[in-house]
């Protein structure tokens, strides 16, 4: 008897640990993979941001987005769209051009009041 005590203290130990981990590491979002959950011009997005920040933040903060308009500067892991909208990469194609439209899926990650900036990361072309 106190042998199958320990089997199944044993037992809910490993599954309490699996859980734990599983709860504290989950898997990375692969947010290209990701449907959309909004599409908008990046002047909209904007907008909305300045009208009203919390609003906009709860609307659109950790969301799926795609954002339009065109690129007004590119660096090397990055590019911003209309002055508005930074976006981050993972790696950047050199084949884009300044005063291109283009179409960007990332997750919105916030505003940046200081540089009057909505950020996107993991960031992809859509056209």
């Amino acid at each position: 008897m106190h042998m199958r005590n320990k089997i199944i203290f044993s037992f809910i130990l490993i599954l309490g640990i699996i859980f734990a981990h599983n709860y504290m590491y989950p898997d990375h979002r692969s947010i290209s993979e990701e449907s959309v959950s909004y599409k908008l011009d990046a002047e909209s997005l904007f907008n909305e941001f300045i009208e009203d920040s919390q609003q906009a933040e709860l609307k659109y903060l950790d969301q799926t987005i795609v954002v339009s308009g065109v690129i007004t500067s590119i660096n090397a892991e990055n590019i911003t769209i209309s002055n508005k909208i930074y976006c981050q990469f993972e790696t950047l194609n050199s084949n884009f051009k300044v005063n291109k439209s283009i179409a960007v899926k990332g997750r919105c990650i916030g505003f940046d009041d200081l540089l009057e900036e909505i950020k996107l990361d993991q960031c992809s072309i859509i056209k």
